[in-house]
């Protein structure tokens, strides 16, 4: 399993990747929040083809992992930007008085997703009827509440899921989570089956995912850094998914040891097949594009699901969209596809 959620705790020690090209520019660390792999892929092309040097940045990329929670560099300066998984983040942060702001939106589906055995579950609506539900505690307290809440899963089924397929694996009436680009591969490796997946994304659950967070103090400032090291993460994506991707590759295999190349091909085809990146605003505003209605109506069916009060966020707070829809890389990408 890839990606895990992240919370406060201790201070990360992971070492900091840099490409020697870049050495010349503004430095910038980029903290990511698991360790690498596809799901970063467009940061890693950013670095790996010059993307980052050419907008006078020299990026460090500072990955995240089981042992390592970057999220707190963020507020307390020692990172410059942060990945984050989705807008429940941003959320509390603003909840809790964390002075950092959502600057792009590098997917547009959160590929959070429940697995079943080929047949048992055809339909999203099917889910409810599953006896077993493997739920990880903190999904439990998050998407799984808006699952209750609008779905009619029931909290009769779950169980806690410790990120191990095998009971998945052995009891075909169960249901899993997992991430949509990684869990099928290794659900297939091990189980010897293609899992039915279920995109919440596709059934309403409108967060965006992987994005790019910066301080209040960065965005006030420093505009024209975050404006270039979003453009630039943006022509990293529409490459990775679109051109050549080997030299990043190298670069996630390098900072990754457990990663595999099969692996990583196999996330890309699924990263492109479920149009978590280059769908929806993304296709004509560029990827990384950001609406505040849609932060809205994901917000407002949080505190429907009973995760926030209508007054616990302000909203404005949460995202900017000064540094995307642009339409940055959108011809290139036409060009490569």
């Amino acid at each position: 399993m890839q990606r895990r959620s992240v919370v406060f705790g201790a201070l990360g020690a992971a070492g900091p990747l840099r490409a020697s090209r870049a050495a010349a520019g503004e430095r910038v660390v980029f903290a990511t929040n698991w360790k690498a792999q596809a799901a970063h892929g467009g940061f890693y092309q950013a670095l790996a083809d010059g993307s980052y040097a050419r907008a006078g940045l020299d990026v460090r990329i500072r990955p995240g992992g089981p042992q390592v929670n970057n999220r707190p560099l963020l507020p307390a300066g020692r990172i410059d930007f942060l990945m984050t998984g989705n807008l429940l983040h941003s959320f509390d942060n603003v909840k809790n008085g964390v002075p950092t702001v959502a600057v792009a939106a590098m997917f547009q589906k959160d590929p959070q997703a429940l697995f079943a055995h080929p047949g048992a579950y055809p339909r999203f609506e099917d889910l409810k009827r599953a006896p077993v539900a493997w739920i990880a505690k903190d999904a439990q307290f998050s998407w799984w509440a808006w699952l209750t809440r609008v779905h009619g899963l029931r909290d009769e089924q779950l169980r806690p899921y410790a990120y191990n397929l095998g009971p998945f694996l052995a009891n075909r009436q169960s249901i899993q989570q997992g991430y949509a680009i990684e869990e099928p591969i290794s659900i297939e490796r091990q189980g010897g089956f293609v899992p039915q997946t279920h995109l919440l994304a596709d059934h309403g659950f409108s967060t965006y995912s992987t994005l790019i967070e910066a301080t209040a103090e960065t965005v006030a400032k420093r505009p024209a850094l975050v404006q270039r090291f979003v453009d630039a993460s943006i022509l990293g994506w529409v490459n990775y998914l679109h051109g050549d991707r080997r030299a990043a590759d190298a670069l996630i295999l390098r900072d990754n040891p457990d990663m595999t190349a099969d692996t990583i091909a196999k996330s890309v085809v699924l990263m492109k097949t479920l149009g978590i990146v280059d769908s929806g605003e993304a296709e004509s505003r560029g990827i990384g594009a950001m609406q505040p209605e849609r932060v809205r109506d994901f917000f407002e069916q949080m505190v429907k699901a009973g995760l926030y009060r209508a007054g616990d966020v302000d909203l404005a707070r949460v995202a900017t969209t000064q540094f995307v829809n642009r339409e940055v890389g959108v011809a290139l990408s036409r060009r490569l596809r």
